[in-house]
């Protein structure tokens, strides 16, 4: 079902992006803008990530080693910077996806919790 373009975009948590360019890399190598397609689409444009926010974090991700990056040629012939994950990269990929269904049990709990003694 597609999302109705005027609704708002939600925005991502601290530390969500990271987790989510790990995860969308754990499927092969991709560029920049083929990761924050990615997301876009799998998220149902919910997700929208800008470059602003995207590249930096790329760079954060490669200089603690959980990211390597080379030069390549892109679908549409173009040079681009090709990013995977690292075997450090895939051990923090697991460690990220923990600490986030951990934390998305406990809000998803205290709105339960909330919600019955509200009514």
């Amino acid at each position: 079902m597609a999302r109705n373009k005027t609704e708002p975009k939600s925005d991502l948590l601290q530390g969500t992006l990271d987790l989510l360019i790990l995860r969308t890399l754990s499927l092969g190598a991709m560029h920049g803008w083929g990761i924050s397609q990615r997301i876009q689409q799998i998220s149902r444009d919910v997700l929208q990530v800008n470059q602003g926010s995207l590249y930096p974090a790329l760079a954060r991700l490669e200089v603690a080693g959980w990211l390597e990056a080379r030069w390549g040629v892109s679908e549409n012939n173009r040079q681009a910077k090709f990013y995977s994950l690292t075997p450090s990269g895939q051990r923090r990929l697991a460690v990220e996806t923990e600490n986030w269904e951990r934390l998305s049990a406990a809000v998803g709990r205290v709105l339960r919790l909330a919600g019955q003694e509200g009514s």
